[in-house]
């Protein structure tokens, strides 16, 4: 499977090669096999977005978000 985004590539990279340097909130990518992160890791760079598009700040903010139906007064009963 290919990476997404540039860091996620880079990211597998490290943790193939040199896993003591990951950061903490990086280190569940250990418990892939040695074949998937070769898979992630060789994925070219050229052509993938430098985040994928959950990763952006956009995408965290909006993601799982509606607008609000109408006016938010009409909600309080007031």
């Amino acid at each position: 499977m290919p990476s997404t985004s540039q860091d996620q590539q880079i990211a597998t990279a490290i943790a193939l090669h040199n896993p003591k340097k990951l950061f903490a909130r990086n280190k569940g990518m250990l418990k892939l096999s040695h074949k998937q992160l070769h898979d992630f890791a060789s994925t070219p760079r050229k052509g993938l977005p430098k985040h994928s598009p959950s990763e952006t700040k956009a995408g965290r903010v909006l993601a799982g978000r509606k607008k609000p139906a109408g006016n938010m007064g009409a909600l309080s009963g007031r």
